[in-house]
């Protein structure tokens, strides 16, 4: 038989494998749907909360308190240092601006500011930290080195709300990573369960090609194939799945994206490399259970 003749029966094999027992396969292509529907749902999510961690991440700003006995000729020096130190931007927020900008948050309650014998703030310097410095570890080492300057009396760059957000996003990140590998060994398990049911149900064929001689790869190329279309039609549910998801949801969460992070912050659902890696990945699936469940049937 050449090779032609062998794709060629090998694929009207796997069709006909499909119409033999369509609810078997309705089983496993839908699994390998949810599996893929669930994963690329969540990478999208994944990667909203990125963007809203960089929107935060970019109002992070050190402020650097000074020794009231400062002049302002020191702080223009100290200034210069901290800017070199951090490769960001620092401005001078004088006593009595501080005091202004107090009374202005505090509305009404701000009166009372105007009461005090003397004014009770020192003077600042307001850091903006680039952002290849906005990572917890980067924050704190050059808060440690700023408070080792001349004429600093204290640094605050909201430590606790940093590390809150990094650790939100470590966690969302690593349960993301452990339910993709239980979703993806229960979707193997599955497909490959329901691929053995189809096999099991065309023994009688199997044992006649045996008989003739044929070769373990020859009897299985078949539903290889089978597998890989599960895996292309799973994928390909999955992705209608997400653009009808992101049809109907989809304006809700960009609005409130929007909100979040500034216009253009909105992160579509559906992207040309998540298609491509869905459908690669559900091709695997597919191929994945169909091996496991004919080389699991032919052994014994």
């Amino acid at each position: 038989m050449s090779v032609l003749a062998k794709t060629a029966y090998f694929w009207r094999s796997a069709a006909s494998g499909l119409r033999h027992a369509p609810f078997v396969h309705f089983i496993a292509v839908t699994t390998i749907a949810i599996a893929l529907f669930s994963a690329g749902l969540a990478q999208a999510m994944g990667r909203g909360v990125d963007a809203l961690l960089a929107s935060l991440g970019g109002e992070v700003q050190v402020t650097v308190y000074l020794s009231p006995g400062l002049d302002e000729e020191g702080a223009a020096v100290l200034r210069e240092r901290m800017e070199a130190a951090s490769g960001g931007r620092a401005s001078l927020v004088p006593p009595q601006a501080a005091l202004e900008r107090l009374a202005l948050e505090l509305g009404d309650l701000g009166e009372a500011l105007a009461q005090l014998p003397e004014n009770p703030l020192p003077p600042s310097l307001e850091l903006q930290v680039p952002a290849e410095r906005r990572t917890p570890g980067a924050l704190k080492q050059l808060a440690k080195e700023l408070r080792a300057l001349p004429g600093v009396t204290g640094v605050d760059y909201g430590e606790e709300a940093v590390e809150r957000l990094s650790a939100i996003s470590r966690a969302l990140r690593y349960g993301g990573w452990v339910a993709f590998a239980v979703v993806l060994l229960a979707t193997v398990v599955i497909v490959s369960a329901t691929l053995q049911l189809a096999i099991y149900s065309r023994r009688g064929e199997i044992e006649i090609q045996k008989l003739v001689g044929a070769t373990d790869r020859f009897v299985k190329m078949p539903f290889l194939i089978e597998g890989f279309l599960q895996g292309l039609l799973g994928a390909g549910v999955a992705l209608a799945g997400l653009a009808l998801f992101e049809r109907l949801v989809g304006p809700g969460m960009n609005s409130l994206l929007s909100f979040l992070v500034g216009p253009g912050g909105a992160v579509p659902l559906l992207e040309p490399v998540l298609a491509l890696e869905m459908v690669a990945v559900g091709c695997a699936l597919g191929l994945g259970g169909s091996f496991i469940a004919v080389g699991r049937f032919l052994r014994v």
